[in-house]
């Protein structure tokens, strides 16, 4: 069963209330997206560790409900 991007978004947001998130659907097909997600919380983290948050916030879903995400994430500036 795939994620919806509103559902991504949702599971994202709760995790990272101020999150600036963009998700797009890059085959049309409801598993592969690229996700953007801006927020103070990345301040002073590596990349590594924020990518952990944020797939940390989908629940384990990444490679079961939802195939692929290419995310990209940063701090305001």
């Amino acid at each position: 069963m795939a994620m919806g991007a509103g559902e991504i978004e949702a599971l994202i947001k709760a995790a990272l209330p101020d999150a600036a998130v963009t998700i797009e659907d890059l085959a049309g097909d409801g598993d592969h997206y690229a996700a953007s997600v801006v927020s103070a919380a990345f301040r002073g983290l590596s990349r590594v560790r924020q990518h952990q948050i944020v797939y940390a916030a989908l629940r384990g879903r990444v490679g079961t409900e939802l195939h692929a995400l290419a995310l990209q994430t940063s701090a305001p500036d």
